[in-house]
């Protein structure tokens, strides 16, 4: 029992170490493809292209080609531009002159599985096609003349170019840029490059020459011109000038003359406009005094007849104004002389008519006889010895008594005893006699009736 597990620890250790040498296997044998490289690797069943932009990928496992079933063989080619130079090719032109070219030309695999196909390296394919690039340049050179070829270069590098197209289309390659004829030379044992370039640059020193001298006539000729233009061209100036400056002064002449004509013209028009310019300041100031005058005369006449005429109206108011006074006064004088005249008459007639108003001015002048008489008697009293004897009961009753003749009682009983008194002869003879003297006369009034005793 002890052998089982021993078997199975020898089992897991055996199968750990088959992974762990296929692991590193496939790490080592792990190929990722650059960029600028194809890899064609050919298996025992197909042939697959592993590069940048395949539809395969970039990264595959390079098992040798000695392991069943999984090894393969790998072509390398590049998928970036290459160049290959044809240096110092002997070729011959059609007169079968010989000469050595280098060319160079610039290519790119443009279909690697058929490159793949032709070549298995690199440098197989380069040689082939360095061979394809010899045999065009050979062919296309023997088919024109040295001095066509040293000429048109260019011509021939294009020619060069659409010659290997299809050839190169075989092995799945294709040009980048026309092939160039950079340089073409002499072989060892030749000088016909050298004797046409003797002769080219004789000949171009010959037309230099005729150039050049040419270009001496040319250039002395031109010279002769110029200068024959430049004193054209000076004699033309000075004349020019000459004519310009006497333009100028006869210019500058007429103009000066009809500058002073010009400003006499204008100091006369001055003179002129200045002149009448006073001519109507004067005439202005004499219409102003004229109007001044004028209107002074006119003012000094106002002035009078306004002076005239207050001094008249003065005079008429005045006049009017004493007639008015002397009317005024004449009147009030009138009046002043009529009015006690009126006033007695008025009066007269008014007490002549009117009995009661008789009696009241009766009682009225008793009242001031009484009045006198009073006074006399109390200024007789004065130094008298009088006394008041009065009849009622006591004195004071008495005073009262004397005191009611000075009452409205007692005036009532003084007019019913001078209307008792005017009822007889006596009394009415009494009485007229106080009214005469107590009533004012005119000179020429009329006396007043005497009141009728009823």
């Amino acid at each position: 029992m002890s052998g089982i597990p021993q078997l199975v620890s020898l089992g897991i250790t055996t199968a750990l170490v088959v992974v762990g040498v296929s692991i590193l296997m496939a790490i080592f044998f792990r190929r990722v493809v650059s960029t600028n490289m194809v890899h064609i690797v050919q298996s025992s069943r197909k042939t697959t292209p592993y590069g940048t932009g395949q539809t395969t990928g970039n990264v595959y496992y390079q098992w040798p080609s000695w392991v069943p079933l999984f090894g393969v063989n790998v072509i390398r080619l590049p998928v970036s531009n290459f160049g290959l130079s044809l240096k110092d090719y002997e070729a011959y032109d059609k007169d079968r002159v010989p000469f050595v070219v280098d060319v160079v030309a610039f290519f790119r695999i443009s279909n690697t599985a058929l490159a793949a196909q032709r070549v298995v390296t690199t440098g197989e394919l380069e040689q082939q096609l360095m061979q394809i690039i010899q045999g065009a340049v050979r062919k296309i050179l023997a088919s024109d003349t040295i001095d066509a070829i040293m000429i048109e270069r260019a011509k021939f590098g294009d020619q060069f170019t659409q010659d290997v197209a299809e050839q190169l289309k075989e092995w799945g390659v294709e040009s980048v840029k026309s092939m160039e004829l950079m340089d073409i030379r002499d072989s060892h044992d030749s000088q016909v490059i050298h004797n046409i370039m003797a002769k080219k640059i004789s000949h171009i020193a010959m037309e230099s020459r005729v150039e050049v001298a040419k270009n001496d006539q040319a250039a002395e000729t031109a010279e002769i011109v110029a200068r024959q233009a430049v004193h054209i061209r000076a004699q033309e100036a000075e004349e020019a000038v000459g004519k310009r400056t006497a333009e100028k002064e006869q210019a500058v002449g007429v103009a000066k003359q009809l500058s002073d004509q010009e400003i006499l013209t204008a100091q006369e028009q001055t003179q002129e406009r200045q002149m009448a310019v006073t001519r109507v300041e004067q005439v202005r100031q004499a219409e102003i005094t004229r109007d001044q005058q004028v209107v002074g005369a006119e003012q000094q006449k106002q002035t009078t007849i306004i002076i005239a005429e207050g001094s008249l109206e003065a005079q008429k108011r005045e006049a009017q104004g004493i007639e008015a006074l002397g009317a005024a006064k004449a009147t009030a004088e009138k009046l002043m002389q009529l009015a006690p005249v009126e006033a007695q008459i008025v009066l007269a007639k008014e007490i002549g008519g009117n009995e009661g108003y008789q009696a009241y001015l009766v009682a009225l002048k008793g009242v001031d006889g009484y009045v006198l008489v009073g006074t006399a008697q109390a200024e007789a009293l004065k130094s008298a010895d009088v006394k008041v004897i009065a009849n009622a009961g006591d004195a004071t009753t008495g005073m009262s008594n004397a005191r009611e003749l000075f009452s409205p009682q007692g005036g009532t009983a003084i007019g019913a005893m001078l209307e008792a008194m005017s009822n007889t002869p006596q009394g009415a003879a009494i009485l007229k006699g106080i009214v005469s003297r107590l009533s004012p006369r005119e000179p020429d009034a009329p006396p007043a009736a005497e009141p009728r005793a009823e």
